[in-house]
């Protein structure tokens, strides 16, 4: 099937999928299409609900599938934390490039080989402050990449994440501001590394008031550190490294 023809077909497929069971055959059958025997398509973690229970789909062969699970590799995965790296599709021999691999994402890798894994390509998705996670498609040991479907997979892992998201009722959608600008403006000096007295000096009020902006933001997020405050909030958006990073007058 010609690649745009594949893209048609698993539009109008996605467009119509309502549950997992069927959506776990729309990826198969996709995957099938593109060349590949195995697909995963997993959220890492939703930002907005940390303890909820993440959506896990896959087709794998069920050693490697036990595996996984009984060591709990997801965290520590090494092409997880690949596809934090970078906004594009990866091959999987192509991780070392922008990753340090240790001797325990080696094994990792190797363990997946040997229960019959071959070359892989995953797909990451990321939005700040919502949802995390990847679509992988892997072709078994014994079969050649199809390295001419990789625009294909692609695109496809991207709708393929997205409508998941939909279907699981996480579509991004708008949201009014979680703290005030003041608070917002407090936050930004601390990630930049400044005291509670330097921020006062800078934004014109006691170090008093900054620490009690400070606080409101934390028990709106639900931390208790200022550092995870300040990872939250890069995390919700509210404010970008280049903020944090940008030069200004002060300090």
């Amino acid at each position: 099937m010609e690649q745009q023809g594949l893209l048609d077909s698993f539009a109008i497929s996605m467009a119509e999928v309502k549950c997992i069971d069927v959506l776990e055959e729309t990826m198969a059958r996709i995957a099938r299409d593109l060349g590949f025997d195995y697909f995963a398509l997993a959220e890492h973690i939703d930002l907005r609900d940390p303890q909820a229970i993440p959506l896990q789909i896959h087709n794998y062969p069920q050693g490697w599938a036990s595996y996984y699970i009984d060591r709990d590799l997801g965290p520590k995965d090494p092409i997880r934390r690949a596809s934090h790296r970078t906004h594009l599709g990866f091959k999987w021999t192509t991780i070392p490039d922008f990753l340090v691999l240790t001797a325990a994402d080696h094994a990792v890798l190797a363990a997946g080989a040997s229960h019959g894994l071959g070359e892989g390509f995953t797909v990451p998705s990321h939005i700040p402050g919502e949802v995390s996670g990847s679509c992988t498609f892997v072709t078994s040991r014994d079969r050649a990449f199809p390295k001419q479907k990789i625009w294909s997979a692609n695109m496809i892992g991207a709708l393929a994440f997205e409508g998941a998201q939909r279907m699981m009722g996480r579509a991004v959608c708008g949201h009014d501001a979680i703290i005030t600008e003041r608070q917002r403006e407090c936050v930004l000096w601390a990630a930049r590394g400044n005291t509670d007295e330097e921020i006062g000096e800078i934004l014109g009020i006691s170090h008093e008031t900054v620490i009690q902006h400070l606080k409101f933001a934390r028990e709106r997020y639900g931390v208790r550190k200022r550092t995870t405050l300040v990872i939250r909030a890069l995390f919700d958006g509210l404010i970008s490294f280049s903020e944090i990073f940008q030069r200004h007058k002060y300090w």
